[in-house]
């Protein structure tokens, strides 16, 4: 039986060019409540944003289908992309106008397969130290009885524009 999804989604750079005006945290907030459009990775992979504090934000994903590897689990990509984004986003929360981040190194482990059966997920992250120039962030995949399915620890490059 064939499958199929359709997503649409905006222009990631109308939300890019405001990033430089507003703190990191107002700029994750302006996309929550819908007044910048979100980033299309999160419609392309079925990511949600669920709660956001300075220091944390909270991404949540339903395993599907789309999401598997050829021997029926979550690709690890897929995996290693919501756990980017919550160590990113986390980051940024704390960060003043006028800078942002890019990933300098991710390091992924998986500790349990991860299938349709999983049920949602949610990561969890913390900032550990945030330098004038990089930042170290972890963050976990967490189900809803705190099971931990990864765990992965980022380094980050401060930027300033």
């Amino acid at each position: 039986m064939e499958r199929s999804k359709i997503i649409t989604w905006k222009d990631p750079m109308e939300g890019a060019k405001e990033a430089l005006q507003l703190s990191g945290l107002e700029y994750l907030q302006a996309m929550s409540e819908g007044k910048l459009p979100l980033p299309p990775l999160l419609y392309t992979l079925d990511f949600t944003v669920t709660e956001m504090k300075e220091g944390e934000v909270v991404f949540e994903f339903t395993p599907q289908e789309f999401h598997y590897n050829p021997i029926g689990t979550v690709h690890g990509g897929v995996i290693s992309a919501i756990l980017d984004s919550a160590t990113g986003c986390s980051l940024h929360s704390l960060l003043p106008a006028g800078k942002g981040y890019t990933t300098l190194e991710l390091k992924v482990n998986f500790l349990k397969a991860v299938t349709i059966k999983t049920g949602s997920l949610k990561t969890i992250s913390k900032v550990i130290n945030l330098g004038g120039r990089t930042a170290l962030v972890e963050a976990q995949l967490v189900d809803e009885h705190q099971t931990i399915y990864a765990h992965a620890v980022s380094t980050c490059l401060i930027l300033k524009f």
